[in-house]
């Protein structure tokens, strides 16, 4: 079999792309052979790959990509975490694909639809610029409906209690492209942007512990990766700045669906994230992020709130993201899944 590696920036690892239509459909047999490949991964000094794309052309007419996400955890190769997604392997998986020739070469204003099988969005990746060894998107996770607020709310309300670590938390659980609990990172003793971007181990710790209490209300195993978790306050420029965790430890800036679920947690009045909105200069218009390693713009468009309507999420967009193609290698340990033709072309590539 084939793997592909490509590197979404600001992701905190590259994404190891594979062909879904060559792995087993059953999920443990699935995950047995997403073992085998990460063991060979880390044999090659690829232990700090921990994202898994499984892709195959879309048998859905709306769609020309179906993809799966799969995050590998810390520790032994065969722990996984299948609860959630990943937008910047998505992105990472559109330029695999392309290059390997299950999609069509890349051109600027391309425009693919990815179907995400974890969670059932519809994701738009439309090609801003192609280059030799990349391409930046302009990304838009589009929803089929309006999605009532209240339907991205897990936790029932716009703000939960949570006891972590000793003491009670308020955080707002938002659902949108994936799960986050939002703290205002004042209420955890930290006074401003520069602290948070500074802040340690001891805040890390508190934010795992904030992860694992959401993660033990929603019902899932409080040492998986999900739901995830970011800290946030007023920006020193405006916008928010906000601080997220990943595995196994703080997120070089914030993940493309951290974004996307912020931009729509500042439209939901009441939320963490919504008030501090209003404290920076109000929620309309895109969403500034500041984060450590840079600023990213999200834009939530929502219907209007009226007279027994609270309003609803339609889709919401992030621009700019850059893509680097890493290269393709055979997988050992799986190279009896992959396609003859190529298998054929390696012999005789070896012969010669």
């Amino acid at each position: 079999m084939i793997g592909h590696l490509a590197y979404a920036t600001g992701s905190p690892c590259p994404t190891f792309v594979l062909d879904a239509g060559r792995l087993a459909r059953s999920e443990e047999a699935l995950l047995a052979q997403l073992a085998e490949a990460r063991r060979y991964l880390v044999s090659a000094g690829g232990a700090h790959v921990l994202k898994f794309a499984l892709i195959e052309p879309s048998a859905h007419p709306m769609f020309d990509l179906d993809y799966r996400f799969v995050q590998a955890l810390p520790g032994a190769a065969d722990r996984f975490d299948t609860r959630g997604s990943c937008g910047h392997s998505v992105l990472a998986a559109v330029v695999a694909a392309s290059r390997s020739g299950m999609l069509p070469r890349l051109v600027p204003g391309a425009r693919i639809r990815v179907r995400v099988r974890d969670n059932g969005d519809t994701v738009v990746c439309e090609a801003e610029r192609v280059e030799r060894d990349g391409a930046r998107f302009t990304v838009t996770f589009v929803q089929s409906a309006p999605v009532p607020f209240a339907d991205l709310l897990p936790a029932g309300g716009e703000r939960t209690v949570l006891g972590a670590g000793g003491t009670d938390v308020e955080v707002s659980l938002v659902a949108g492209a994936n799960t986050y609990a939002f703290v205002d990172a004042r209420t955890l003793g930290v006074a401003d942007q520069a602290a948070l971007f500074r802040a340690g181990a001891q805040l890390l710790e508190r934010l795992e512990s904030v992860r694992g209490a959401a993660a033990g209300l929603l019902g899932w195993p409080r040492e998986g990766a999900f739901p995830k978790v970011a800290a946030v306050l007023p920006g020193v420029d405006g916008g928010i700045a906000a601080r997220a965790v990943t595995v196994p430890g703080w997120h070089p800036s914030i993940a493309l669906t951290g974004a996307v679920c912020l931009g729509a947690a500042v439209r939901i009045p009441g939320t963490v994230p919504w008030r501090i909105a209003r404290e920076s200069g109000g929620p309309d218009g895109p969403v500034v992020i500041a984060t450590p390693g840079g600023r990213t713009a999200v834009t939530s468009v929502t219907s209007v709130a009226s007279a027994g309507d609270a309003g609803a999420l339609l889709w919401a967009t992030v621009a700019g993201k850059h893509v680097t193609f890493q290269g393709s290698f055979t997988l050992a340990p799986l190279s009896h899944l992959q396609f003859e033709e190529v298998a054929q072309c390696l012999a005789l590539s070896g012969a010669a």
